[in-house]
């Protein structure tokens, strides 16, 4: 009985045994509180460093006040840049106002110098039909050309002589043309421009007139009549 006792609790099937150290309770609560310390530590030196990384630190105030001077020179160099940035912006208005001005400027000297030409020529044309003496009325500077088969354009003036207390010329002009047409003589039967007159002491006259296109221009008449219907003036061109 004994032997079967002696075998069972030393086979596998024995009971299990726990081994335990005994401690005091004083030493227990001595580890206890020096665990707790070094926590306590190492979440005071945690704070501590956090509150360094966010600047609230003992050197916080330092921080503070170099961080307001980095933003006032931040700010300096913005008020800068915007006062470079006005300037480059009023620059180029200006240079573009410049521009413009000197773009009108060569237009209207280009524009005054057309038109000095045109009155260079006004006064060339007037020169050589101003007559040397004589009383009446006068067609003078009859001038033709044909831009375009069929066309005619002519140009004249019509003056009257005898002093400002001339009374005001009324009647009308007409322009008539011969030449040939399929190798014979040719007359229109009736004068291709008939327009009214009226003019106190000089009157230019510039036209274009149509004709037959197989027609030969060869001569240009100008007639001018008064009301009653009497020749006053005239003057051929031949072309």
């Amino acid at each position: 009985m004994r032997w079967r006792l002696l075998r069972r609790r030393l086979s596998i099937s024995a009971p299990r045994m726990t081994v335990r150290s005994h401690m005091a309770w004083p030493l227990r609560w001595a580890v206890v509180a020096v665990a707790l310390g070094f926590s306590g530590a190492l979440a005071l030196w945690a704070f501590e460093f956090g509150r360094g990384l966010a600047g609230l630190g003992p050197d916080s105030r330092v921080s503070t006040q170099a961080m307001a001077e980095l933003r006032q020179q931040l700010d300096a160099v913005r008020l800068d840049r915007e006062r470079a940035q006005s300037i480059a912006n009023t620059a180029d208005s200006l240079l573009k106002a410049e521009r413009a001005t000197q773009q009108r400027l060569a237009e209207e000297v280009k524009a005054l110098e057309m038109e000095n030409l045109a009155l260079k020529d006004d006064l060339g044309f007037f020169e050589r039909l101003l007559p040397a003496s004589g009383e009446g009325l006068s067609v003078r500077g009859l001038q033709a050309d044909l831009p375009a088969a069929g066309q005619l354009r002519f140009q004249l003036l019509v003056m009257q002589q005898g002093g400002r207390a001339l009374p005001d010329f009324k009647g009308r002009y007409e322009v008539l043309l011969s030449g040939t047409q399929d190798g014979k003589p040719w007359n229109m039967s009736a004068p291709i421009v008939t327009r009214p007159l009226q003019f106190k002491q000089y009157q230019r006259i510039d036209g274009l007139a149509e004709y037959p296109v197989v027609a030969v221009v060869k001569q240009v008449q100008v007639r001018v009549l008064d009301e009653a219907g009497q020749l006053r003036a005239t003057q051929s061109l031949k072309l």
